[in-house]
């Protein structure tokens, strides 16, 4: 028998039995998820828009074009001054992205986006600024309870997004926007 054989085997004798996962019985916060989503969104460099809905958000887009900025709209009733493009590559000058959320967790601030809202599946990523337009009664405590919301169809893409891109990978110095949005908002409608 070869020493890698050996080895192998002795690995299998000394395995561990199959275990059941235990079961986390941890009663999530309820009170105050709009609260809880803002401190949380706040905590990992997102601002959090609560009053105004949809014509706060409207006049945020109009102001940004007002400056002579790119943004591009995926959010229905939001009017921006570019079209979604046919290709991705199209979007590499996008300023603004404004797309809708799906679900948001109160306990880390994540909002879920599907491809089914994005136009081309790389638009959150390579547009320079992150808007989310987000229903408030589509908070959700844990995303446990997020998970059980989520339905993806065969080739479907889905991300939970939380704030604008970040990095610490050199001399664990915080950089936002190092690879992707350089700033996230989400507007509650």
């Amino acid at each position: 028998m070869s020493s890698k054989l050996e080895i192998l085997n002795a690995l299998k004798l000394s395995a561990l039995m199959n275990h059941p996962m235990p079961s986390i019985e941890v009663a999530p916060r309820l009170e105050n998820l709009v609260g809880q989503f803002e401190t949380n969104l706040n905590a990992v460099a997102g601002t959090l828009h609560k009053e105004g809905g949809i014509k706060a958000l409207q006049a945020k887009v109009d102001e940004l074009i007002a400056q002579g900025l790119q943004v591009i709209s995926l959010v229905e009733g939001v009017t921006a001054n570019r079209e979604m493009p046919p290709t991705a590559h199209e979007l590499k000058d996008i300023d603004y992205a404004v797309i809708p959320g799906e679900i948001g967790v109160a306990e880390n601030g994540a909002i879920w986006v599907n491809n089914k809202n994005l136009g081309h599946r790389v638009t959150p990523f390579i547009c320079e600024n992150l808007i989310l337009a987000l229903p408030t009664n589509k908070i959700v405590p844990t995303l446990h309870q997020a998970a059980k919301e989520i339905t993806l169809a065969s080739g479907e893409f889905g991300v939970f997004i939380a704030g604008p891109s970040k990095t610490a990978d050199i001399e664990q110095a915080l950089v936002v926007g190092a690879h992707g949005a350089c700033s996230s908002n989400v507007y509650l409608l």
